[in-house]
C-alpha cells in the first residue's frame, strides 16, 4: 500500500468532513440557531471537528481494505428548537451535509472530465477519483435512515409521531446499530455502497454526454 496514496485519501477524507458539518453548521446559522457557531464549530480548523476514530482510523482501515470508503466528524451542536420550522429546519439542516459532500464528488468530476485529468494514470487520476468516491460514499452513509445520522432526521420530519418517538429512542445507541449492521452484513453493504455510488457516477456521466 502507497503511504502516499494513504495521506492524500486522509486529506480528502478530512477536507470532506470539515465541509460537511460547517454546511450543518451555516444552514443552521442561517436557519436561526447560533449554537453552533458559539460553540466555535463554524470553522475550518480541523481540530475543531476531527474525530480520531471516524474522521482517520475508519476511512483509513476501509481504504486498506479496498471497501467504500466512509466516516465522519464530531457533529455540530445544533438546538432543533431555535429552528425556523422546526422538524423540517432540522430536515433542511441535515440535508446540507449529504448535498454538500455530492456537489464536492460532482464538481470534482467536471473538473476532472473536461481537463482529461480524470482519465489518466497519474497522480491526478487517483486524487479526483478519491474525491469523487469518498465524497459519494460520505453521501450515502450519511442519508442511512438510523439516528443519528442525516438520514433520520429527513425521516424524523416526514413521520407520525409512534416513529418519532422510536427514532428519538435511538439516538443514543444508532451508531452501535450502524455498526453492527456494517459488521454483520458488510459484503452485502458494500455492494450497495458501490452500485449507489456507481450509480450516481453514471448519472454524472449521463449529464455530460458521455
Amino acid at each position: 500500500m502507497n503511504p502516499v496514496n494513504i495521506v492524500i485519501v486522509l486529506v480528502i477524507v478530512v477536507g470532506s468532513v470539515i465541509l460537511h458539518e460547517l454546511s450543518h453548521g451555516l444552514v443552521a446559522y442561517l436557519l436561526g440557531d447560533q449554537t453552533a457557531k458559539d460553540a466555535g464549530r463554524l470553522s475550518f480548523n480541523p481540530i475543531k471537528h476531527i474525530d480520531p476514530y471516524m474522521s482517520i482510523l475508519v476511512p483509513v482501515i476501509l481504504y486498506m481494505l479496498n471497501a467504500p470508503v466512509f466516516g465522519g466528524a464530531k457533529p455540530v451542536p445544533i438546538n432543533s428548537y431555535n429552528l425556523k420550522w422546526r422538524e423540517w429546519g432540522m430536515a433542511i439542516v441535515a440535508v446540507a451535509g449529504p448535498l454538500t459532500n455530492f456537489l464536492i464528488a460532482f464538481v470534482s468530476f467536471l473538473i476532472g472530465h473536461f481537463s482529461g485529468l480524470l482519465y489518466g494514470s497519474g497522480m491526478a487520476a487517483f486524487i479526483f477519483t478519491e474525491l469523487i468516491f469518498i465524497n459519494l460514499g460520505f453521501m450515502l452513509f450519511n442519508l442511512i435512515p438510523i439516528p443519528p445520522l442525516d438520514g433520520s432526521r429527513v425521516l424524523y420530519a416526514i413521520a407520525p409521531d409512534g416513529f418519532r418517538n422510536l427514532l428519538a429512542s435511538m439516538e443514543r445507541y444508532g451508531f452501535i446499530l450502524v455498526y453492527m449492521l456494517i459488521f454483520l452484513f458488510g459484503e452485502a453493504f458494500s455492494h450497495l455502497m458501490i452500485n449507489g455510488m456507481n450509480g450516481i457516477l453514471n448519472f454524472f456521466y449521463l449529464i455530460v454526454g458521455k
